[in-house]
């Protein structure tokens, strides 16, 4: 199979090489059939339910399809995709074990906002299921496509984090430089305020200072966004810095946050490390955390270092100091 993409990392080695390429292959494919739209068939129709009881799209299922059969023969043996209940195994010969989310933010086809493909790339092992139970920092590669006004690829190989751009005539993602170090002085955070009462008080303690804007302790305006597309979110920050949000709540079935580990927590936290960002799970490295199944779910909050590092500062109160002085407003600056 062609690359469909320039540029590469002269040293990365060959199976990663093209294994993304075959990647980028389906993804420009991809790109082509969401810009058409409806002209071919309703790609916002429902398209039943995934492994985890979420609402799938016709694309869902037409992107893990088009993944999976752009991987077969190459050198990614174990494949794990959020729409699929089991690990597939693609080539037994195969030396890599890629985990994907197909169409990351599916619920906003039919509202024509930015939805993305996330990946995380490990050396497979004999198991399975124990090519990706594992920490997020044994990756030897991850990144995401985002379907936008421009179709990107964003990857890291380990050496900080690539940029490459859709050519739509050429069908062939360009080089176009580097993303990071992400800016810390950055006023916007991005959470689902309107589950604002299911939050712990710690986090809602810190979004209580930055609504305090200029009259709070932090002393200056923020901005909140919210897409409700995961790569969406990455993309502004990698570029713009700021903070994403999403806590464990007391809602059932959001005890342990509500995205996952494998598939997309694990993948962008390493891109936002390698960016100069943190990534963690509201107190601890996102890539430290060992799944304890395949579609684990866990709270991730990333984006600028001194952000995400005061967000775990909120968290290390103790409880009876915390209950006292979170009724009134939270305590920290930045």
């Amino acid at each position: 199979m062609s690359r469909s993409i320039d540029g590469l990392p002269a040293l990365l080695p060959a199976e990663v090489a093209e294994t993304v390429g075959r990647i980028v292959s389906a993804a420009a494919a991809l790109a082509r059939r969401i810009a058409r739209g409806g002209i071919d068939e309703d790609l916002a129709r429902t398209g039943g339910q995934n492994v985890d009881g979420d609402t799938q799209k016709a694309l869902d299922v037409i992107a893990d399809e088009s993944f999976r059969m752009a991987l077969a023969g190459g050198a990614v043996r174990h494949y794990a995709s959020e729409e699929q209940q089991d690990v597939l195994t693609l080539n037994p010969e195969g030396s890599l074990a890629l985990a994907i989310d197909p169409l990351d933010g599916s619920s906003n086809i039919d509202t024509n906002v930015s939805i993305g493909t996330i990946f995380g790339i490990y050396p497979a092992v004999d198991a399975p299921e124990g090519s990706f139970i594992r920490p997020g920092r044994e990756l030897l590669a991850a990144g995401y496509v985002i379907y936008g006004p421009q179709c990107c690829l964003v990857v890291t190989f380990g050496d900080g984090v690539l940029k490459y751009v859709l050519d739509p005539d050429a069908g062939r993602f360009r080089p176009a430089g580097r993303l990071g170090p992400i800016p810390e002085d950055s006023t916007e955070y991005a959470i689902n305020a309107s589950n604002y009462r299911h939050w712990p008080a710690p986090i809602r303690a810190y979004i209580d200072d930055r609504i305090a804007g200029a009259e709070g302790p932090a002393g200056r305006d923020f901005n909140m966004r919210w897409i409700a597309s995961l790569v969406a979110e990455t993309h502004r920050i990698l570029t713009r810095g700021g903070i994403f949000l999403y806590p464990a709540d007391d809602r059932k079935g959001y005890e342990r946050g509500r995205l996952r580990l494998v598939y997309e927590c694990a993948p962008i936290g390493f891109l936002i490390e390698q960016a100069g960002g943190r990534a963690t799970d509201a107190c601890d490295p996102i890539l430290d955390q060992l799944p304890d199944s395949l579609h684990a779910r866990t709270p991730f909050v990333f984006g600028s270092r001194n952000k995400v590092a005061r967000v775990a500062t909120y968290q290390d109160l103790p409880e009876q100091e915390s209950a006292a002085l979170f009724g009134k407003r939270g305590l920290f600056r930045s």
